[in-house]
C-alpha cells in the first residue's frame, strides 16, 4: 500500500529525454525565498544539476514559497533528480537559516510536455508567475527567474489551460 505522503508519485513514469514542467512547494508554504540569498541557493542547485548534465534547463522561477522549473531530464529518473534538487537546496537553505527539518513539502507536481506543446509558451507562463503574484511589473524584472531564450523571443504569457 502506498504511503499517503507519496500518493502523488504513484504511477509516475519518467524518461530520459522528456521535458517536464515541475512545481515544488516549501513545507507549510513558509516564504523562505523572500530572502534573496536563500532564493539564490535554490537557483544555484538548478544550475548545478544542469552543469552536471542531469538536466537541461529551459526556464525556472524561484517564488517566495515555491519553485517552477521547465527542464529536460538527461540522466537518471525524475524522482532521483527531484530528490537531489530538494536535498541539496534543503542543506544550503537550512545551513543559512541555522535550522533543521524539512524545507520542501513531500512530493511535487509534474507535467510532461507533449511534442505539440510549445516550450516557449510554457517558459513565458513560468516567467510571468512573479508578475501575476505582484512581485514584478513585467517579465524579466524579477531577479530569481531565468530562461534560455531572450524575453523578446517569447510569446505573450497566457493562463495555463485547465
Amino acid at each position: 500500500m502506498a504511503c499517503p505522503a507519496h500518493a502523488s508519485i504513484t504511477g509516475r513514469h519518467s524518461s530520459v529525454g522528456n521535458i517536464y514542467a515541475l512545481t515544488s512547494v516549501v513545507h507549510s508554504r513558509v516564504p523562505h525565498f523572500r530572502q534573496p540569498c536563500l532564493a539564490q541557493h535554490v537557483a544555484q542547485v538548478m544550475q548545478a544539476l544542469a552543469q552536471e548534465q542531469m538536466v537541461r534547463n529551459f526556464a525556472w522561477v524561484v517564488m517566495p514559497d515555491h519553485v517552477h522549473w521547465l527542464m529536460q531530464l538527461r540522466h537518471g529518473s525524475l524522482g532521483g533528480c527531484m530528490q537531489r534538487f530538494k536535498s541539496r537546496s534543503s542543506l544550503l537553505v537550512n545551513r543559512q537559516l541555522n535550522r533543521s527539518g524539512p524545507l520542501w513539502q513531500a512530493g511535487y507536481f509534474d507535467h510532461t510536455l507533449r511534442n505539440d506543446e510549445d516550450l516557449r509558451h510554457q517558459a513565458a507562463y513560468i516567467l510571468a508567475n512573479p508578475v501575476r503574484a505582484g512581485l514584478a511589473h513585467a517579465i524579466g524584472h524579477y531577479p530569481f527567474a531565468w530562461c534560455r531564450w531572450p524575453i523578446d523571443d517569447l510569446p505573450p504569457a497566457t493562463p495555463r489551460p485547465p
